[in-house]
C-alpha cells in the first residue's frame, strides 16, 4: 500500500514520465500508468542502494564497523554487490578476517572487485598464502583478474617463499593479454628484482609503453642492489621526469654500494631537500662510521630550517652513541624535547642505547623504565648496556624480567648476556645461557656467540676450553673468534696458543694489526728478544700494518677530532692554548706500550700537558666545563 502511494505521487505531469519513465517508445495509454509505476521503483530502489552504500562507507571510515554492519543486514533487498565488497573491506581494514571471510563464501555474485579486495585484505595482513590459495581460487571459479589483480598478487610474493612464482605471473599477464600498465609493471619489475633476475627487470621495463616516474624509479632501485652503479646513474639522467624519490633511491643505492662520496655529491645537487634524504644522508655516514660527519651534517639540517623527524633524531643519536658524544647527545635530547615530538619505543630506545653507550648508564636505566611498552629492541638495549659496563648482574635480571614480561630473547640477546658474563668472570652462569639458548628457546649460536664463549673461557684463563670450544664450533673460525683467542693469550702471555691463533687471523686477514701488538707483547714478557726482531721482518713480509694511535676529543668548537699519533702532540699543545682559563682541558687516560723494553703501561693524568707523545698509544680528553647548545631547535 505504501508502495502504491508513492507511486500515485508520481503519476499525472508528463516531466515525471519523461524524466524517469520515457524510454522513445510509442506505448499505448493503457500501458502508460505500468511503465510509470515500473520507472519510479527502479528510481526509488537505485537511489537507496546508492544512499545504502555511502553510508556504510561512512560508518566504516568512523571507526563505526557494527553499525555498517547492523545496516547492512537490515537491507538485503537493496544491497547489491558494493555493498558486499565495502563491508568486506571494512572488517580487513580493522583486522577482523575471519569474518571477512565468512561473508565473502556468503556472497551471491563476485565481481573482480571482490577477489580483489580479499586479495589486498591478505597482503596487508601479510599473509601470501592465503593470497596465492585465494588466487588460484579466482583462476578456478571463472573469474578473470585484471591489472589490479596481478599488481596485488606480485607485491604480496615480495621478500617471500612465493617469489619463484613471478615469472609465472609474468607469462600469465601475457597469455591474458593484459597491457603492462605502471602498476602491473613496476610490480613485476620488483618481482624480477627480488629474484635477482637482471635480464627481467630490463625486458619488463621495455615491456611498458607508457612510463610515469614509477617505473624508472624502480629500474634504478634494481640497477643499485646489482650493484650496477654507472647505469643507475644513466637512467637517472635519462629521466623525463623526477621526484623526491627518485633522488633518495640513487642516494641510498649510491651509500649501499659503499660509495658515500658520490651519494654526499648527489646530495649536495639537490634543489629541495627533504628530511628523507636528508635522513638517508646521515644515516650513511653512521652506518659506515663516519660518526663525525653524520653529526656535522645533522648541524647543516638544522641550519636549513629543515624539520627532522623521528628516524633523523634516532640515527643521530645512533651517532652520538659511535662517537661516544654524551655532550652532543644531552644536546640532541634537549633538541627533541623542546621539538615537542611525542616520545615513542624507537625514540626512547634510541636514547637509552646513546647513553649507556656514552658510559651514563644510570641516565639509560631511567629512562628505560619510562618507556611504557618495552619491545625487545629495548631490552637489549638495556641488557648490553649492562653488559658493557661489566655489569652481568644487574643484566641478568633485566633478562629474567624481560621473560617474565612474556618477551621472547633472540640471538643479539644471548650475545649480550654471554658478553657480560664474560666482565664478570661468571663462567659456569655463561655456559649455562649459551646451552640454554639452543635447548629453551630453540636458537642456533652463531659465530659472535662463540667469540663471546672464547672470550668468556679466555679471560678466565681456561685456554684450553676456549681451543677445544674453537675445533668444535660448526664452522670455520672468522677473525672475531681467532681474535678473542689472540687477546685472550696476550692477557695470559701464552705463546703456543697465540701464535696459532696469530696464524689463523693470518690466513683470513694478512695485515690485521692486533698480530704485531699481541705477539710482541708476549715475545716481551716471555724475554725473548730476538723473536721481536723476527716479528718485525715477518711483519714486513706479510705487508701488515701496525695500529695507528688516535684520539677522542670533544670541545665547544668541534664535536670530535681524531688524530694519529705523530699529531697527538701538536694538538695538545693548540687546545691548551686555545682552552680558556675556567676550561681545563684534562687528559682522563692514556695508554702507552714499548714492545723493546718489553712494558705495557697505564697512566691517568689530570693535567693541560701530555707525556712524551712518542709512547702515547691512545688518549682521551674533555672539556671540563660543557659548552654551550649547538643545535638550534628548527622551528
Amino acid at each position: 500500500m505504501v508502495l502504491l502511494m508513492v507511486i500515485n505521487l508520481h503519476l499525472g505531469t508528463e516531466y515525471t514520465f519523461g524524466q524517469f519513465g520515457s524510454c522513445g517508445c510509442k506505448e499505448s495509454k493503457s500501458q502508460m500508468p505500468a511503465l510509470r509505476a515500473f520507472a519510479v521503483c527502479r528510481q526509488i530502489s537505485t537511489l537507496s542502494t546508492i544512499n545504502l552504500n555511502k553510508t556504510i562507507n561512512s560508518f566504516i571510515a568512523n571507526g563505526n564497523l557494527k553499525e555498517a554492519r547492523k545496516l547492512f543486514d537490515q537491507s538485503p533487498h537493496l544491497r547489491n554487490v558494493v555493498s558486499w565488497n565495502s563491508i568486506i573491506a571494512g572488517y580487513f581494514r580493522y583486522r577482523c578476517i575471519q569474518q571477512a571471510e565468512y561473508l565473502f563464501d556468503g556472497m551471491p555474485h563476485r565481481d573482480v572487485v571482490s577477489w580483489n579486495t580479499m586479495l589486498s585484505g591478505y597482503r596487508n595482513a601479510n599473509n601470501p598464502e592465503k593470497v596465492y590459495n585465494c588466487f588460484l581460487h579466482m583462476n578456478r571459479h571463472g573469474d578473470k583478474p585484471n591489472e589490479l589483480t596481478f599488481a596485488v598478487a606480485i607485491s604480496s610474493f615480495l621478500h617471500k617463499d612465493f617469489k619463484h612464482l613471478v615469472p609465472q605471473l609474468h607469462g600469465l599477464v601475457l597469455s591474458l593479454g593484459i597491457s603492462l600498465n605502471v602498476f602491473v609493471g613496476s610490480a613485476l619489475m620488483r618481482g624480477y628484482i627480488d629474484v635477482d633476475d637482471y635480464k627481467g627487470l630490463a625486458r619488463v621495463f621495455d615491456e611498458i609503453l607508457v612510463k610515469d616516474v614509477t617505473p624508472w624509479n624502480v629500474l634504478i632501485l634494481g640497477y643499485m642492489k646489482f650493484g650496477c652503479t654507472s647505469e643507475a646513474q644513466r637512467a637517472f639522467d635519462m629521466m623525463p621526469t623526477r621526484n623526491a624519490f627518485t633522488w633518495s633511491t640513487l642516494i641510498n643505492g649510491y651509500i649501499e654500494n659503499k660509495k658515500l662520496n658520490e651519494a654526499r655529491s648527489l646530495f649536495d645537487k639537490m634543489s629541495e631537500k627533504d628530511v628523507v634524504s636528508w635522513t638517508a644522508m646521515i644515516r650513511g655516514y653512521v652506518q659506515y662510521g663516519d660518526f663525525m660527519e653524520a653529526l656535522k651534517l645533522f648541524k647543516v639540517m638544522l641550519s636549513s630550517g629543515a624539520r627532522p623527524n623521528h628516524f633523523t633524531f634516532s640515527t643521530v643519536l645512533d651517532a652520538c652513541a659511535g662517537n661516544s658524544a654524551v655532550l652532543v647527545g644531552n644536546q640532541v635530547h634537549a633538541c627533541i624535547l623542546k621539538s615537542g615530538f611525542p616520545l615513542d619505543v624507537v625514540l626512547l630506545t634510541s636514547l637509552v642505547d646513546m647513553y649507556a653507550k656514552c658510559g651514563v648508564i644510570d641516565i639509560a636505566f631511567c629512562i628505560f623504565e619510562s618507556i611504557p611498552e618495552r619491545n625487545l629492541v629495548a631490552w637489549n638495549s638495556i641488557i648490553g648496556g649492562y653488559a658493557r659496563h661489566g655489569l652481568p648482574e644487574r643484566a641478568m635480571q633485566e633478562f629474567e624480567r624481560m621473560v617474565k614480561s612474556g618477551i621472547r630473547p633472540d640471538e643479539i640477546t644471548f650475545i649480550n648476556l654471554v658478553y657480560a658474563c664474560g666482565h664478570g668472570g661468571l663462567v659456569e652462569e655463561g655456559e649455562r645461557i649459551f646451552n640454554s639458548m639452543v635447548t629453551d628457546y630453540g636458537l642456533k649460536a652463531e659465530m659472535e656467540h662463540y667469540a663471546c664463549m672464547v672470550d668468556l673461557y679466555g679471560k678466565a684463563g681456561l685456554l684450553e676450553k676456549a681451543e677445544k670450544l674453537i675445533e668444535g664450533m660448526p664452522f670455520k673460525p672468522d677473525v672475531v673468534v681467532w681474535g678473542a683467542l689472540l687477546g685472550a693469550c696476550g692477557l695470559h702471555s701464552c705463546l703456543e696458543l697465540g701464535e696459532i691463533a696469530a696464524n689463523g687471523i693470518y690466513t683470513l686477514e694478512n695485515d690485521h694489526p692486533a698480530v704485531y701488538s699481541v705477539l710482541s707483547k708476549i715475545y716481551g714478557d716471555k724475554g725473548v728478544d730476538s723473536d721481536i726482531t723476527g716479528l718485525e721482518k715477518l711483519m714486513k713480509n706479510w705487508r701488515a700494518r701496525k695500529q695507528k694511535a688516535g684520539s677522542w676529543i670533544e670541545s665547544p668548537s668541534s664535536i670530535s677530532i681524531t688524530a694519529e699519533k705523530k699529531i697527538l702532540w701538536k694538538m695538545a699543545e693548540q687546545l691548551g692554548a686555545e682552552c680558556p682559563k675556567e676550561h681545563e682541558l684534562s687528559v682522563t687516560h692514556v695508554v702507552f706500550l714499548d714492545a723493546r723494553t718489553k712494558k705495557s703501561r697505564w697512566a691517568v693524568q689530570q693535567s693541560k700537558y701530555l707525556v712524551n707523545p712518542g709512547w702515547i698509544e691512545a688518549a682521551t680528553y674533555r672539556w671540563r666545563k660543557p659548552p654551550e647548545e649547538d643545535f638550534p631547535v628548527s622551528t
